[in-house]
Order: C-alpha cells, then sequence, then structure tokens
C-alpha cells in the first residue's frame, strides 16, 4: 500500500513550495486532508501527482500547485465565510475547512455532492455544509462571502457571484476561453470590484459557466 502521508510530504515539497507558496497555513492544510480520499479508486495511487485528476462526469481536480496558488491569493482568514463553487469530490472544502470559520461548498451534480458530503463527514470537519445548486447563481442564502473560490475555468465570473462578496471579500477564478487562462483575483472594495491578473494555468473548464449577454467582463 502507498505511503499516502510521505506522497502528500512530497507533494509539499516538490509542487507546493516550489512554486512561489510560502504560506504555513496553506502549508499545513494541505497536509491536513488525504487527497487519495476524493478521486476514484482507479486513481488513488497517483493522487499528488502535479496533474488535474478526473473525478468523471467531465469534473476534474486541480493541479495541486495551481490550488494551492489559489489559495494563497485569496489570503483566507480564521474567521472567513467561503463559498466553494464546484466542489465537486469535496477536497477543496476540505482544505478550505482548514483555512475558514466556515465552508459552504456548491455543486451541481447531486451525485458528486452525495460524495462531497460523505467524504468530508468521514474526516470530521463541522463547519462545512455542503449544498446542490446552480454553479452560476452562487448560494445567495449564506451570503455575504469573504472569500468565493471557482474550483476550475470559467470564460468569465457572473455578476450574481460578485453581488454576493462582502465589503473587502475575495473572489479568485481562472479565467479560460482558449488553450491557457489566467487566475484572477478579484476584490471589491467600497461596493467597486476591480481585478488583477495572477499566473497563468491551463485548468479544465467548469460545467455551466457559458458566455451569456448578462455576465459581466
Amino acid at each position: 500500500m502507498a505511503d499516502f502521508a510521505a506522497l502528500r510530504r512530497l507533494m509539499l515539497e516538490s509542487q507546493i513550495k516550489t512554486n512561489k507558496v510560502t504560506d504555513g497555513r496553506v502549508h499545513q492544510a494541505l497536509l491536513a486532508v488525504p487527497r487519495e480520499d476524493f478521486v476514484p479508486e482507479a486513481l488513488k495511487s497517483v493522487a499528488y501527482v502535479d496533474e488535474d485528476l478526473s473525478i468523471g462526469g467531465g469534473r476534474y481536480l486541480v493541479e495541486p500547485r495551481v490550488f494551492a496558488r489559489m489559495l494563497q491569493e485569496a489570503a483566507i482568514n480564521p474567521g472567513d465565510a467561503v463559498l466553494d463553487l464546484g466542489a465537486g469530490s469535496g477536497y477543496t472544502a476540505a482544505v478550505l475547512a482548514h483555512l475558514a470559520g466556515k465552508v459552504v461548498a456548491l455543486e451541481a451534480e447531486a451525485g458528486l455532492a452525495d460524495k462531497a458530503k460523505a467524504a468530508v463527514a468521514a474526516l470530521g470537519l463541522g463547519n462545512v455544509t455542503v449544498v446542490v445548486g446552480d454553479m452560476a447563481r452562487g448560494h445567495a442564502a449564506a451570503a455575504p462571502y469573504d472569500v468565493v473560490l471557482i474550483e476550475a475555468s470559467v470564460p468569465e465570473v457572473p455578476a450574481a457571484l460578485f453581488a454576493q462578496l462582502a465589503e473587502g471579500g475575495r473572489l479568485i477564478a481562472v479565467l479560460r476561453d482558449g488553450p491557457i487562462g489566467v487566475a484572477t483575483l478579484y476584490t471589491k472594495v467600497g461596493g467597486i470590484v476591480g481585478r488583477r491578473p495572477l499566473f497563468d494555468a491551463a485548468t479544465p473548464a467548469l460545467p455551466g459557466f457559458a458566455r451569456p449577454a448578462a455576465f459581466v467582463f
């Protein structure tokens, strides 16, 4: 049987720390969550490779170095409320649970949401709530959020998600409408949302985020 704890440590040393991720809280959160518990059985042995891993239905677990960098840029505080959008099998929510005060994990696919609930419950993470809904609409019932993390890439960010950001809130997503996307940080200050490009990423697309005219630039 693979030594997953050793593989987790190797992931941190060879993929995370070498990619400008210096935040010790992010390091500890990644070490605390068994990534192998959130992938299909056939992929457990490669759970810590630096690749996007398919979890079925056209959905992926984002490669560790991209996810870790996004976490660091989001600057999550212990008391923050976080919307994890596109929760998939629950891995991102489990990591976020070690950084934030509460996490709402939003997922459109009921089957994936069930897996996320079971995995999070098995780890005893009581500050995570998994909900099923339209990801492009967010989850206004628990808004406002200090941080919104969009798991996977989207062509643009829907206005509804900016409306759910608290003052001073941060939204981070990979904007992609071609072969390479750009991880982008949005910040709401004085009710106005500004954005800053961070780094390139070839993150797979998140279904349900086509670019209708109602979406904002």
